[in-house]
Parts: structure tokens; C-alpha cells; sequence
């Protein structure tokens, strides 16, 4: 252990706290916006996990994995944020899941991927917090069931319960756009 003039900042692995914020803050950031599905509603939440972490640097960066540490504070964070009628409101007013570096491939027309990710983004806030957080983790950070079960805090039948009736309600949402659509 060494130690810094600056702030008496303690260098744990080689890596201070003001290095890892710098390299992971892009990342955490995206992964907050996928989860809340507000860019402004992520900012606050990786702003109040990261002062939380800064306090905590030393236990933190002596975890096997102190990015997935930071992460998990970021997903309870998420799931006990208190500003209820953020989450009941949530709006997908200029945020794009295109501008979370899409890993789709090139679209051919901007239009179209501007109107799946708008129409995506109106599904999604449709969910449920508990939902919602385990497509995320499911299919944006690649997690399997039992993982995202330790995760949440709940057995893995939990885990596939909520993410089945996400995905219906999702499924549900789709026909009646794809129904109102026909109508019209």
C-alpha cells in the first residue's frame, strides 16, 4: 500500500478510486441509462453510487471484482431508488439506444433504428423495476439465471418468473401498437 499527497487517497492493486471512476464511468453510465431508461435518472443514480464507492474504496478494490461490485450498487440502487413518479413516468424523451454504441450492426435507415429504439424504450417503461432489471441483466450484461438471481437476492425460479411475464407483457404491448397500427 502506498499512499498519495493529494488527499491521503489510498492506492490498493495499483488503481485509486479516481482511476477506476475515470475508465468505468462511460460504462456504468450506459448500464444505468439501459436500466432506468433516463439518461438524467442514471446520472443521479452513478453519481450517488460512486460517492457511496469513493468511501468505501478500500473494501471495494480488495473484492475479487470491484467492478461488478460497483455495478451491484448500481442495479439496488436502481431497484430502491425513491422517486416514484420517475419510475411510473419514465419517458424515452432524446434517448436513443442507438447512442448506447447498439452492437446491431450498421442500420440502413437512421429513421427506422430511431423508431425501434423510441418503440423499445415505451415498451420497457411498461415494466416493472424488479422486470425490467432482470432483461437488462439477462440480455445487456450477459448474466445467466443464477447469477442474476445472487444479484437481486431471490431463487432463480423468481429470476425466470419475472423475466417470463416481462417478456409477455412486452409481447402484449407489441400486438397492440402492431393492432392500433391495422386500425388506423
Amino acid at each position: 500500500m502506498r499512499l498519495h499527497n493529494r488527499r491521503t487517497e489510498t492506492v490498493l492493486g495499483g488503481v485509486t478510486f479516481e482511476e477506476f471512476a475515470m475508465a468505468r464511468l462511460s460504462s456504468l453510465l450506459r448500464y444505468a441509462v439501459v436500466l432506468t431508461g433516463d439518461r438524467d435518472l442514471a446520472q443521479d443514480v452513478v453519481q450517488e453510487v460512486l460517492a457511496r464507492a469513493q468511501t468505501r474504496w478500500r473494501r471495494i478494490s480488495q473484492s475479487d471484482s470491484p467492478e461488478a461490485y460497483v455495478r451491484r450498487m448500481v442495479l439496488n440502487e436502481y431497484l430502491s431508488w425513491r422517486r416514484s413518479w420517475q419510475f411510473r413516468n419514465v419517458h424515452a424523451v432524446g434517448e436513443r439506444l442507438t447512442d448506447l454504441d447498439d452492437a446491431r450492426g450498421g442500420v440502413l435507415d437512421h429513421a427506422d433504428g430511431v423508431v425501434e429504439a423510441d418503440a423499445l424504450w415505451a415498451r420497457l417503461s411498461t415494466l416493472g423495476r424488479k422486470q425490467r432489471a432482470v432483461l437488462v441483466l439477462r440480455y445487456y450484461e450477459q448474466l445467466d439465471d443464477d447469477q442474476i438471481a445472487d444479484l437481486l437476492g431471490c431463487a432463480p425460479a423468481t429470476v425466470r418468473s419475472h423475466a417470463s411475464r416481462a417478456l409477455k407483457t412486452l409481447r402484449l404491448t407489441e400486438r397492440e401498437r402492431i393492432h392500433a397500427e391495422e386500425k388506423s
